[in-house]
């Protein structure tokens, strides 16, 4: 499972990455894009860092980390579904994956504060 999140949140900031390329150039578009793609490059970079926890407590803070950082990706995929009526698709199937991996994410943190 482990590698598995791992190549999946890495796969989640490229493909947020991907879209973030084809969206207008403009300000208000870029200062978004800016922010899709710090959220969701954040996703994978704190889940690797989990990884490598000294303690339970660091490896649930991380987590938690991840857990803010995906669901701030939600949202500004989001705001794009509303503001733009190109790449729903790809839209909806990102928001798909950071939902799932939102969940994910959740129901570790829950489970491991469950054996504490």
């Amino acid at each position: 499972m482990k590698k598995e999140m791992l190549n999946r949140t890495k796969c989640f900031a490229i493909d947020c990455w991907k879209l973030s390329a084809k969206l207008p150039k403009s300000r208000e578009y870029n200062a978004y894009v800016n922010q899709l793609i710090r959220s969701s490059s954040s996703v994978g970079a704190n889940y690797r860092a989990a990884q490598r926890a000294k303690s339970t407590a660091d490896f649930v803070y991380k987590l938690k980390i991840v857990e803010e950082e995906a669901d701030e990706s939600l949202y500004w995929l989001e705001l794009f579904q509303e503001i733009t009526t190109n790449f729903e698709e790809e839209i909806r199937v990102l928001m798909k994956e950071g939902n799932e991996l939102l969940s994910i994410i959740v129901s570790s943190i829950n489970t491991i504060k469950k054996k504490k």
